[in-house]
């Protein structure tokens, strides 16, 4: 059985406040630090060797070139390279290419190693303060193995900011004129609470909002926001919550089944925000109550979203 096929259901785990993690290594060094994406944003591990490379010209140095697997042109990022590790030449052969599908956009990622897949709770994913320290972090979180070994969760949003900004989000695009937003009261006096452990996706709704002038406060993971909320003594002053589902601490959906089923937040309307797209994630957003749902890279239209949601309630309350 491959490292993929130990995979269960993404929506189940992120409803029991879990998430599955491919390990994986970027180098052959014994002491080499182990990293982990989600393994719902994987789809394979190829044999580097087996696959031509086709170099690209004068495009940023951590794009390789590109593969073509069943059909399929797909760009390979030098990932040891970006976090300081570069393979060296003589064992590039014996590499691995880590192909991920973020948002759809499908790239490859060259590591040296697939480790194993894991399964933990949020409440063992940890994000201290160092990663948070600028805007340039790769690391978003950690965790424990069996060993003791420290296991960094990648800032892959970050990477691919850097090398296909295509890819991301354009905070300046609009689908309408902000000035023709009919904005509720209660959002302009208010600010929109927004729970994200992504810099990139952090700077992103930062520049949204603020382009807008809507008033808006970012924590870090769930649980901080949690917190945040649970400590208001009048919480029916927050017009909206933006949350992110993969989160050290407390995920997306565990914030979500706790807020609405609190008779003091039930009414916060709740857009989920989220790379993971599928359509299994979308219904059980759906079924906790969330109020909508919305693709990271259409994250332009959050605050039109945010204002329809907001008006929805209005209408039937």
């Amino acid at each position: 059985m491959s490292l993929i096929d130990q995979v269960d259901g993404a929506t189940q785990l992120a409803k029991n406040n879990e998430v599955q993690l491919l390990v994986f290594k970027v180098t052959d060094a014994a002491q080499s630090a182990y990293y982990a994406i989600n393994v719902f944003k994987t789809r394979e591990v190829v044999e580097a060797k087996n696959h031509f490379l086709t170099q690209i010209p004068s495009t940023h140095h951590l794009l390789e070139g590109t593969i073509v697997l069943r059909g399929v042109q797909i760009p390979i990022l030098n990932l040891p390279l970006w976090i300081g590790h570069a393979i060296p030449k003589e064992d590039i052969s014996r590499s691995r290419l880590l192909i991920c599908d973020f948002n759809g956009v499908i790239i490859g990622l060259r590591i040296m190693e697939a480790h194993r897949v894991i399964k933990k709770n949020w409440s063992d994913m940890h994000a201290p303060d160092s990663y948070n320290a600028n805007d340039q972090a790769k690391v978003v979180n950690d965790t424990r193995l069996e060993d003791g070994s420290i296991c960094m969760v990648l800032d892959f949003e970050q990477l691919l900011s850097e090398v296909i900004p295509s890819a991301m989000v354009d905070v300046h695009e609009s689908p309408e004129n902000i000035k023709d937003l009919n904005m509720p009261q209660k959002l302009l006096n208010g600010e929109i609470l927004i729970a994200e452990d992504s810099r990139v996706a952090q700077k992103h709704l930062h520049a949204i909002l603020s382009n807008a002038n809507v008033n808006h406060r970012i924590f870090n993971n769930g649980k901080l926001l949690m917190d945040y909320i649970l400590a208001l003594p009048d919480k029916s002053v927050i017009p909206a919550i933006i949350t992110d589902i993969e989160m050290p601490e407390m995920s997306g959906f565990t914030v979500t089944k706790l807020l609405k089923e609190n008779p003091e937040t039930r009414n916060i309307p709740i857009i989920i925000n989220s790379s993971m797209t599928g359509e299994n994630n979308k219904r059980e957003a759906q079924t906790l109550g969330a109020d909508d749902f919305i693709d990271k890279t259409k994250s332009h239209n959050v605050l039109p979203l945010v204002i329809k949601v907001m008006h929805d309630k209005e209408n039937l309350a």
